[in-house]
């Protein structure tokens, strides 16, 4: 059995390391467009909107129930078939729409729990006073909501740091994408994903310490 290669792993560090800042910025540009779009979807569930909320469930179910990967092969490969103003789409960009439609579908159920978990008697309170729908959601649901699903959203984001790895399947060169072509060039697979591997969890152990804090802060918050 052949050892590491421990200079080669070392030599790869900075090269991987260079492209960490466009992994954080796809799994962030995915993170905020998610936010917003889960956000409304879990609105119009919760109002139970007529027509539309059919079709946010239909499109929660398919999100959730296909493979990231699959769909990000339907967004760059395939949909450029029927439109051709996709073929002008780059792999980040597809990758960054993937991302965005598949975890919001997610969230956007943590955030409906989180919103049908406000005290009913909240609701209740704010029509009593006259406020419309939209102030009641905006001033006093929402944040309460937002305070209750912000540990999960954060292990979706995580988990979003996790899946830009698939970007490198669409021909964008990320971590993972650079990994792939060094151990391409060099034969030593075990090194180079051993590298990128160890990247991704430090950065997803860094994470954790600052979600563990965040639910700490929360946790006070809501004591007193």
């Amino acid at each position: 059995m052949n050892a590491l290669d421990i200079a080669y792993m070392w030599d790869l560090v900075p090269v991987i390391a260079g492209y960490i800042p466009l992994t954080l910025f796809m799994a962030l540009v995915s993170m905020v467009l998610a936010l917003i779009l889960s956000a409304m979807l879990a609105i119009v569930r919760v109002l139970k909107l007529p027509v539309i909320d059919r079709g946010v469930a239909i499109f929660i179910s398919f999100f959730r129930g296909t493979p990231l990967l699959v769909q990000l092969f339907l967004f760059y490969y395939g949909l450029p078939q029927l439109f051709s103003f996709m073929t002008n789409i780059n792999g980040v960009t597809a990758a960054i729409i993937g991302l965005t439609l598949h975890f919001s579908a997610y969230m956007a159920e943590s955030i409906r729990g989180a919103i049908l978990g406000v005290d009913r008697s909240q609701w209740e309170a704010a029509a009593s006073i006259g406020m419309t729908q939209g102030q009641l959601l905006r001033r006093i649901i929402l944040p309460q909501a937002a305070r209750t699903a912000a540990p999960t959203l954060m292990n979706y984001f995580i988990d979003m740091i996790k899946g830009t790895s698939l970007a490198f399947t669409l021909g964008v060169t990320e971590m993972m994408g650079a990994a792939q072509k060094e151990a391409a060039g060099s034969f030593l697979y075990l090194e180079a994903f051993l590298v990128v591997a160890l990247f991704y969890w430090g950065i997803v152990e860094i994470l954790s310490v600052g979600q563990r804090r965040m639910e700490q802060y929360l946790g006070k918050a809501v004591a007193r």
